[in-house]
């Protein structure tokens, strides 16, 4: 029982691992979207929050990966602007 414990941390730190690592690349790929994509993808955001496969969904050719690689680099760019 205790060994079961133990391959839960194991998993945990691996899967912190994988968040930083999908969080860094996040800049090097980022994902170019249409003015109309991006104004559905803000008016979406507004309505339902981050249910990002909800908001892929409604743009044709879009999974809930882009569409939250987008607004991470977005709302990055915003709070950068913010600090200057």
């Amino acid at each position: 029982m205790d060994s079961g414990s133990g391959n839960l941390g194991k998993n945990s730190k691996a899967s912190d691992d994988r968040e930083k690592k999908e969080v860094c690349s996040t800049a090097q790929n980022f994902v170019h979207f249409s003015e109309a994509e991006e104004d559905l993808v803000f008016r979406m955001h507004r309505l339902v929050g981050n249910r990002w496969e909800l908001i892929a969904g409604r743009i044709p050719g879009r999974t809930a990966k882009e569409v939250e690689m987008f607004w991470a680099m977005k709302d990055q760019d915003k709070s950068e602007q913010k600090n200057k």
